[in-house]
């Protein structure tokens, strides 16, 4: 099965970088560096690594607290992160520096993945989510390299789509050492597809332990006082197309009833920034742009087009929307907001963070919604009554305090692996462990 697998993914390779192209048209930096996706880099260190893989910016935030935990329990240990994306390149950058090498992930051929590990030299590779690659898990296996899959999850979804390559994917969690799982219900999905029942442990969601930049509340009081600070502000985070549209005409709706309210609109793909900034414009609606603002404290919408703010917006609102959820994209991470203390609203498709939605919901911090008169029922009504707006923020970030604890699981798990232990035996030290990272800053610029 895996010789046909390995067989059309060359044949697709051609149409694969036509896509690669394509995107580059919008997003430039697609045209650079496509010899890291064929394995071919200078990696300038000469001694194994811990390579851990992210493929996005959502993917890399969640890891952050990870990769300072790694960096502090095993500091002579280089460090890889890859990526897939360039805004995952550039979240990497950001938030670790130097510290850390990146360098794009090879395509799943068996000549890009065996020159990447070749270069590395990984003594582990830990992948995060849900990222199962049959030939880059085999040449892992082959090279004696344990893979620990973290903060795994798999939704009912995409336990449908792998059973199409039901034995490919059995193939490749049979190889997989350890499993993170970030719930039991993402963990008996994994068994069932295939993953050790030994192998498999739920340890939370690694979200839980990123922490906010200090001082982050003084910089976003700052820009309220630019905008008028009686003004009420609601951000309408990580949109997608079919999204903006929705959200414009709740805007509208809640403007009736609240005139001086402001809509941050921060769109999730960069290139889309300007045309959204558009659309707005085309509602007829006074719009400024965060990378260029004018100082206009009259106007009706901001557009968040720059990277590394949405966590300053956030502090800056008073209640956020949780884009993804529109639209059957999946759902993007609301605990961004709610660990600000910011009640959220998303809509019904929140597959990719399911957990973390039911227990916002479970909590009455968050609202699901699925059309605009949700929406203005939902944002209206705790824009407008603030203390049960500031009670869904405390509450959010009460429930955000009990579940954090996943890093130390994860680096307990990871340890015990490095040191040759039986993939059984970290099973005592991730229930003890009581380690934290407490100075991981989400959003921190180097």
């Amino acid at each position: 099965m895996r010789r046909l697998y390995t067989l059309a993914l060359y044949l697709l390779t051609p149409l694969v970088l036509l896509r690669l192209a394509a995107r580059g048209v919008r997003t430039r930096a697609y045209w650079r560096r496509w010899p890291e996706r064929f394995g071919r880099f200078s990696y300038p260190r000469d001694k194994p690594s811990i390579w851990l893989h992210a493929v996005s910016v959502g993917e890399v935030q969640a890891a952050a607290p990870l990769v300072e935990a790694l960096r502090v329990r095993l500091p002579e240990v280089p460090l890889v992160v890859t990526t897939t994306t360039p805004t995952g390149s550039e979240r990497v950058h950001a938030l670790f520096g130097a510290d850390v090498f990146h360098v794009y992930a090879p395509y799943d051929l068996p000549g890009a993945v065996g020159r990447f590990l070749r270069h590395i030299s990984p003594c582990i590779a830990v992948i995060l989510e849900r990222e199962l690659w049959p030939n880059l898990f085999a040449a892992c296996y082959r090279a004696s390299v344990p893979i620990v899959l973290v903060n795994a999850r798999v939704s009912p979804r995409a336990v449908r789509h792998y059973r199409f390559a039901g034995s490919l994917i059995r193939e490749a969690l049979g190889r997989v050492s350890a499993v993170a799982a970030q719930s039991e219900a993402d963990a008996d999905r994994l068994v069932g597809l295939g993953a050790h029942p030994d192998h498999v442990w739920v340890t939370g969601s690694l979200k839980f332990d990123v922490r906010m930049p200090p001082g982050l509340e003084g910089k976003a009081d700052r820009l309220r006082a630019q905008w008028g600070l009686a003004r009420r502000v609601w951000v309408a985070a990580s949109t997608h197309a079919g999204e903006e549209e929705v959200i414009l005409a709740a805007f509208g709706q809640l403007r009736q009833r609240s005139p001086d309210l402001l809509l941050i609109m921060v769109p999730r793909h960069p290139e889309r920034f300007a045309a959204v900034a558009g659309l707005c414009r085309g509602e007829d609606w006074t719009v400024d742009r965060l990378s260029k603002p004018t100082g206009r404290p009259d106007i009706d919408i901001m557009v968040g087009d720059t990277m590394g703010d949405l966590p300053l917006l956030y502090a800056a609102s008073d209640v956020a929307f949780t884009g993804g959820s529109l639209i059957p994209a999946g759902g993007h991470n609301p605990l961004e907001a709610a660990m600000l203390g910011r009640p959220t609203v998303f809509g019904p498709y929140m597959d990719n963070v399911a957990l973390i939605a039911q227990l916002l919901l479970e909590a009455q911090a968050s609202r699901q919604i699925k059309d605009v008169s949700d929406i203005v029922n939902a944002v209206g009504q705790w824009l407008e009554d603030p203390e049960a707006r500031q009670s869904a923020g405390r509450r959010a970030v009460a429930l955000i305090e009990q579940h954090r604890g996943a890093t130390g699981k994860v680096v307990a798990m990871i340890e015990a692996i490095l040191q040759g232990g039986k993939s059984q035996e970290p099973e005592s030290r991730i229930q003890n462990t009581e380690y934290r990272i407490q100075n991981t800053e989400y959003g921190r610029q180097e």
